[in-house]
């Protein structure tokens, strides 16, 4: 079994004290999650066997005007239901072995080698958890992803079946898979919005994002500061920037285009488990000579607006 038990303390207070660190880095450098985070939309709750995500999907009829002493209705009101999400788990384990601690002698030597594994680590679950927000959650255990929110009519999201529920469904551009032109984007981000409840981020591919940037005169390829600042390519379409990921693939026919209203979005991580580094442990495994430590992330992402989501899929 690995060496020096003194070791464990060591290697768990050093990932213990970079985890504010790690999780800055995974919000930081990839557009998506970057969003989210700096809208507020990241959030730790205390827990529950679900997340319970409450809708406004009807109008209270009671409202009226009156005049002195006419009867007020006061008929009780449906139209406010929730949506129930489950939790989803992901981890990523860091192992030293017996023979990389005996290579990597003194304290010095093996902080540098637990650095690097740490950083390992991070740029897996950042890219494994942007990967699964663009998903359709095709696995029981995957995090929901836009493919399933957004990009998917008719199906059950929260729980709530949305072929029997249309106002649960997400807009969906009149033109499908046609050459992409502003006038299909505008269709469906005019309908996805509500006065000033507008979509706030258009994300998509490197292909529809060039395709967009190509229908625009020099005069009018305007940014979005933060977001350029961020580091991150942008154009705007009318008051929303335009960004593109790598995770979505660089399809030139029916590429993707999520039109996102990101009040209504929410990554939601279960406290004390968002992140959570274990400490170092000898023989995890029974029989293998290496010390483990987990870090561990309860959460996922929930929606409680379908319709103020758009989507469109169109050739580049």
């Amino acid at each position: 079994m690995a060496g020096n038990p003194d070791f464990n303390s060591l290697l768990s207070t050093t990932l213990q004290n970079y985890q504010p660190t790690l999780v800055d880095n995974i919000f930081k450098d990839l557009v998506l999650l970057n969003h989210l985070n700096e809208r507020g939309r990241v959030r730790v709750e205390e827990g529950g066997t679900q997340i319970i995500e409450p809708l406004l999907y009807a109008v209270n009829d009671t409202v009226a005007t009156y005049s002195g002493y006419d009867a007020i209705d006061l008929t009780p009101q449906e139209g406010i239901s929730a949506a129930e999400y489950d939790w989803k788990q992901m981890a990523a384990s860091i192992a030293i072995s017996g023979i990389e601690e005996a290579k990597n002698r003194g304290t010095e030597a093996i902080i540098k080698l637990l650095n690097a594994k740490i950083m390992q680590a991070e740029m897996s679950l950042k890219t494994t958890l942007n990967s699964q927000l663009f998903g359709s959650a095709s696995a029981s255990t995957d995090f929901n992803g836009l493919g399933n929110i957004v990009g998917t009519q008719n199906n059950t999201v929260g729980g709530i079946n949305a072929s029997s529920n249309s106002w649960w469904n997400p807009t969906q551009a009149t033109t499908m898979g046609a050459t992409l032109a502003l006038v299909n984007m505008a269709d469906v981000y005019n309908r996805a919005s509500k006065g000033s409840d507008v979509p706030d981020l258009i994300i998509t591919n490197t292909s529809l994002f060039e395709k967009y940037e190509s229908l625009l005169t020099n005069n009018v390829r305007y940014q979005d500061v933060a977001k350029a600042n961020a580091g991150f390519t942008n154009l705007m379409f009318k008051q929303t920037p335009v960004v593109f990921d790598l995770e979505l693939a660089t399809d030139t026919s029916d590429a993707p285009m999520y039109f996102l209203n990101t009040k209504y979005l929410k990554l939601t991580g279960l406290n004390g488990y968002w992140f959570k580094t274990t400490d170092f442990m000898n023989g995890t495994v029974a029989g293998v000579d290496a010390r483990y430590a987990l870090v561990l992330a309860y959460g996922q992402l929930t929606c409680s607006n379908r319709s103020r989501q758009g989507y469109l899929t169109a050739d580049a």
